[in-house]
Parts: structure tokens; C-alpha cells; sequence
């Protein structure tokens, strides 16, 4: 997770959630849901990713969380990336 504040990335904490196991532990729902609560407990207001599914979309739209997609490389550059856009 990163703090930005005007276009600086002011703080970086990894956090282990192990999305890729859970994934496929239940269906598509329990884990947007998972995911949503998370976003939630951690106040996310941007999320960085490669890619991800219609339904994970459509979830971040419905929460008003912003969906950098696309991201490519090591995670502190692709939101650096991010911010430049």
C-alpha cells in the first residue's frame, strides 16, 4: 500500500493478502467481497493492476475507488507510473 499526497509517494507498506490462493477458495462474490472489505479497512481510494475482471470493475466503480489498469513491473514503479497520469 502507498501513501501519495500531491503527486509523492510519501509512504510504502506491503501487505500480505494472498488474493491469488484465496481466489479461488468460494465464489467470485465471497472473494469481491474479501476484497471490497479490504479496500474499505485500508481506506484505498486508487487501486494499481495489471488487469483485472469485469465484476472486480464494476465492484471498484460501485465503490468509487479509481482503477489505474495496465500496470506493468515492480509494484512501486507501476503506481509511480500511475501517478504520472
Amino acid at each position: 500500500m502507498a501513501s501519495v499526497e500531491d503527486g509523492t509517494l510519501n509512504d510504502w507498506n506491503l501487505v500480505e493478502v494472498s488474493w491469488s490462493r484465496l481466489h479461488d477458495e468460494g465464489s467470485s462474490a465471497r472473494h469481491h467481497a474479501r476484497v471490497a472489505r479490504f479496500l474499505l479497512d485500508h481506506q484505498v481510494e486508487v487501486v494499481v493492476a495489471n488487469h483485472v475482471g469485469d465484476g472486480m470493475v464494476r465492484m471498484l466503480d460501485t465503490m468509487k475507488i479509481r482503477l489505474a489498469s495496465g500496470a506493468e513491473g515492480e509494484a512501486r514503479s507501476a503506481v509511480l507510473a500511475a501517478l504520472a497520469h
